[in-house]
């Protein structure tokens, strides 16, 4: 059994590197753009503006938060975000983090977005879910405490 399993391996990946050297794979034109801007911004303002295109942005009940008051473990902070409007994008913000941005995600058209997973903190601070929608940038936050750190803390 241990054979079959090799040989699947070899062949599996001897048939990849050789499409790979052809030419036949190209990683780039399957993979999203990457807003690395946005991600790589030290300020939670300039990675809004990297990612939504404007910073400038009002507090709306329109789109919902859901975060636990209190992380034990930051290392995995549930959320769920949700929009009851039509939004082309959201993001999420952890002020706190040494890179802000945790989660981008772009919408289709007329789509009410609803987000949930886990995202990481390195300590206590604010959490904003931010919305791109045809009336502007929306936003909805929260403070999330955390006992264990879960950033390098």
């Amino acid at each position: 059994m241990k054979r079959r399993s090799f040989l699947k391996g070899s062949i599996a990946t001897s048939t990849l590197t050789i499409a790979a050297s052809a030419g036949l794979l190209h990683p780039t034109s399957v993979l999203a753009d990457y807003p690395a801007a946005a991600f790589d911004a030290d300020d939670a303002m300039a990675a809004v503006n990297g990612i939504l295109g404007s910073s400038d942005a009002s507090d709306s009940g329109d789109i919902k938060l859901k975060a636990p008051v209190q992380a034990e473990n930051g290392a995995v902070v549930p959320i769920k975000v949700s929009t009851s409007v039509a939004a082309e994008a959201i993001a999420i913000i952890v002020e706190g983090n040494p890179k802000p941005l945790v989660l981008a995600a772009t919408l289709g058209a007329g789509a009410n977005g609803v987000l949930s997973g886990r995202i990481k903190m390195g300590k206590s601070s604010n959490v904003v879910a931010y919305a791109r929608t045809a009336g502007g940038v929306i936003k909805a936050g929260q403070e999330v405490k955390v006992t264990v750190g879960g950033c390098g803390g």
